[in-house]
């Protein structure tokens, strides 16, 4: 049964992207993905090479939704180094000689938008200090909890594997992150207007909000109530079981992997206008949602490839009923 969309609540998904273009030029397919990811409440991994306005990504999104009190969002940033401590990204208890008790200070994860800045330059060791605020959205230190401020989502950022100084993620760190992207580089037109504007720097500054808190909070539960008929149910389940089977895959996506494309889905038809999810819609998301949890037997084969194959392969097996 379809719900009875809004044209506020579609609107406030293009007013977002709209929002980002003022400051990321000729990006159109990654801020639409990007902006399901947001709406469906999962966490993004970017991955490209420096320089392709990876962080100013997160800094702009943080700018264009106001919180209760009408200012942006808090937004913090975690530049990941070889040096860095899980206590650093979560907090820790310092003791306060004063009052002879322990005090929390609070880390930089307890934010609404955590942009983890190449998030490969550090051990996984630390790259677990985020497990548990990504997929329980608290932290625990000692006996106490802390959670996040509402809305929460993580942007992390990391540089392709074969750069210098890498850490290669764990599969239970990337089973958290909702979508991989690229951001890729800008074509002639979109690199023509960065150098006349310098966008970053000249107007980042100066965005104001395009979304109050309240009509974010109705497009996440717009897009969470979007029709997504049986039959593209089915093929999502069977698509995730296909992976796990598949002679070319060691290991295969998880059931989360399932929950996150249904998701992402739906949110992508509501991105796009839709109260309803369309095959197109699963087509487009399978790669970002489902490569990045696989492993593959030959390391040289591309996950993306291989799952946009499979899923295809379950579309036509739909069409043709």
């Amino acid at each position: 049964m379809l719900f009875d969309m809004k044209p506020e609540q579609a609107g406030a998904a293009e007013a977002l992207i709209a929002g980002i273009q003022r400051i990321i030029r000729g990006k159109r397919e990654f801020l639409e993905l990007l902006t399901a990811a947001i709406l469906a409440k999962g966490h993004v991994l970017i991955e490209d090479n420096p320089g392709l306005g990876k962080t100013t990504v997160a800094k702009t999104v943080a700018k264009l939704i106001a919180g209760e009190d009408g200012k942006p969002l808090l937004f913090k940033r975690i530049q990941f180094t070889p040096d860095l401590l899980p206590y650093d990204i979560t907090g820790v208890d310092v003791f306060d000689p004063e009052s002879r008790s322990f005090r929390f200070i609070p880390g930089p994860v307890l934010a609404n938008i955590v942009l983890a800045d190449e998030i490969n330059r550090t051990t996984p060791k630390v790259q677990s200090a985020l497990l548990e605020v990504m997929a329980e959205r608290q932290v625990t230190i000692g006996a106490a909890t802390h959670r996040p401020p509402l809305p929460f989502f993580v942007i992390a950022t990391q540089n392709p594997i074969e750069s210098e100084g890498t850490f290669p993620l764990p599969a239970a760190q990337l089973d958290r992150f909702m979508m991989r992207l690229s951001l890729g580089y800008p074509d002639r037109e979109a690199e023509l207007a960065i150098l006349e504007e310098n966008p970053s720097e000249t107007l980042l500054n100066e965005l104001e909000p395009v979304l109050t808190m309240e009509d974010f909070l109705a497009a996440q539960n717009a897009a969470a109530a979007v029709f997504c008929h049986p039959a593209l149910k089915a093929a999502i389940a069977d698509l995730v079981r296909d992976t796990r089977t598949h002679e070319g895959v060691l290991f295969g996506a998880s059931p989360r992997a399932a929950l996150h494309l249904l998701g992402a889905v739906k949110a992508l038809a509501l991105v796009r206008g839709r109260d309803y999810v369309i095959d197109e819609d699963l087509a487009a998301l399978a790669p970002p949602v489902l490569a990045h949890r696989l492993k593959l037997r030959d390391p040289r084969a591309e996950g993306a490839t291989l799952i946009r194959e499979i899923c295809l392969a379950r579309i036509d097996r739909i069409t043709a009923v």
